[in-house]
């Protein structure tokens, strides 16, 4: 068992540092679209239309109840189903499991995003919209120009913790055999019958960038509590 061969990472560089470029664009992109939409989803939460309301609640809890695993073999095995009978098409749409990737990650954690920015936005006081009509601005100008810069500064180190979370739950598009980093190690291993030396290698490099993340997490908590 503790015979160990460093060589073979060695040999699977290339195509691990490929899987872990893909890694970090799944998180990239699904951290900022994430963002994005739960700033739209949390702000329809807020909203004074019971519709908008009662559909942004709904996404959120559906999103937050179902594990991810699910979304996407869902998204994968249904999506071309859908498209299918909505198009009118002989044979279903063929939509590829990168794509089903980015998409469902994206949506997934607009979910997640939408309640840390939901939360942000309602622990600024009431006194910060006031001082903003005393100014002149309308409500969209106020949330805009005043509220959201503060929120977004406020829940910084919580939106960092959920792209920590993130990325490591990018290791479960492995289920859909994307050479992510995970994927592409898994692939060593299993051909060279060397699974402890990949997977110890695949577990450092995540604790690494985890660590340094969650440093960085702490760092911005402090900085957020000073100027609080």
């Amino acid at each position: 068992m503790f015979d160990l061969d460093p060589s073979v990472i060695v040999r699977a560089m290339p195509a691990l540092w490929n899987g872990l470029k893909f890694t970090l664009l799944l998180t990239l992109v699904a951290m900022s679209v994430g963002i994005v939409a739960g700033t739209l989803l949390a702000l329809m939460r807020l909203s004074h239309n019971r519709a908008m309301r009662g559909f942004a609640l709904a996404y959120v809890t559906v999103m937050r109840s179902i594990p991810l695993v699910l979304v996407i073999f869902w998204f994968y095995f249904l999506m071309p189903l859908l498209l299918q009978m909505a198009f009118g098409t002989e044979r279903p749409v063929q939509i590829g499991p990168v794509v089903t990737a980015f998409v469902t990650f994206c949506m997934f954690e607009a979910a997640y995003y939408s309640e840390i920015i939901r939360g942000g936005i309602q622990s600024i006081s009431a006194g910060q919209k006031q001082a903003a009509a005393a100014l002149g601005l309308r409500p969209a100008q106020a949330m805009l120009y005043v509220i959201l810069p503060q929120a977004l500064r406020r829940m910084a180190p919580l939106l960092l913790t959920q792209t920590i979370i993130l990325f490591q739950d990018t290791s479960l598009v492995y289920v859909l055999s994307i050479a992510d980093f995970t994927g592409a190690a898994s692939k060593f291993a299993q051909r060279d019958g060397r699974l402890v030396e990949l997977y110890l290698f695949v577990a450092f490099v995540y604790l690494v960038i985890c660590y340094l993340l969650s440093n960085l997490t702490k760092r911005m908590k402090r900085n957020v509590g000073r100027t609080a």
